[in-house]
């Protein structure tokens, strides 16, 4: 029931925009609305939490990035079965409300990816190749787009697939998620989707010579990169990271 759902405290330190989406991942995990419900309209949200209609859209986008929800055009909101194999888990909504996990994310993404693409090098075939050019163009047709954001993802998973090794595939998809959020987290902010585009380039033409070493290098510097923008974008909201400690190569 809507009762459930207290108003926002537009006093609060925390952003707006992470309080709104902790108070509807709140309520949807009280069982408020049972898997598969339908949620209450966005008019009805915004006013129970006495916010615009704005940033109650804006926090439904991030709960569908993760996968807890499923908007369908003209017919509603509504929350994802138990059984949706993207269902986050509970450190998944730690990138999304500005959890000092971040630290922990971007280091473990940054050895993880480094060994994929040097594996990807050495084992790759043109199947393989032939879907991480597809990303590659994809990317640098629809810049700061949902598109782009799929085809991210999709050339770092390609790249755990061509890698061979059955257990690291298993680990990179079990953070599926998380990269996605990553990823959308960034690439709507204008001017990141040259760079990032660049990077990919780097890592993928390593890759496809069969360079390892290369391959490994070029990662590298994309993990810098992309660890890079994110600190800046989450920064810029107000959602700061703590990364005391973080063991990224190259940092300076």
């Amino acid at each position: 029931m809507l009762t459930d759902l207290a108003p926002v405290d537009l006093r609060s330190r925390e952003p707006i925009s992470s309080e709104i989406t902790r108070r509807l991942l709140d309520y949807l995990l009280s069982g408020a609305v049972q898997p598969g419900g339908r949620l209450p309209s966005e008019r009805k949200l915004a006013e129970s939490l006495g916010v615009g209609r704005s940033h109650v859209r804006q926090a439904i986008k991030s709960l569908t990035v993760l996968g807890l929800i499923d908007v369908r055009q003209g017919d509603g909101t509504y929350l994802k079965r138990t059984d949706s194999p993207l269902l986050p888990l509970a450190v998944e909504w730690g990138l999304l409300l500005g959890s000092k996990r971040v630290a922990d994310l971007i280091e473990a993404r940054y050895h993880l990816e480094i060994v994929l693409a040097g594996l990807a090098a050495e084992r790759r075939d043109e199947a393989a190749l032939a879907e991480m050019r597809r990303c590659l163009e994809t990317m640098a047709r629809k810049p700061g787009t949902d598109e782009f954001v799929a085809a991210d993802l999709g050339f770092h998973l390609q790249i755990s697939e061509a890698a061979g090794n059955r257990s690291l595939v298993q680990v990179m998809a079990s953070i599926r998620t998380l990269l996605q959020v990553w990823i959308s987290r960034v690439a709507y902010t204008p001017g990141t989707a040259p760079a990032t585009a660049t990077e990919h380039v780097a890592v993928f033409e390593a890759i496809e010579r069969g360079d390892a070493a290369g391959a490994r290098e070029a990662m590298a510097t994309h993990m810098a990169g992309a660890a890079a923008r994110l600190r800046q974008t989450l920064a810029e909201r107000g959602e700061g990271t703590d990364d005391d400690g973080l063991a990224i190569p190259g940092r300076t």
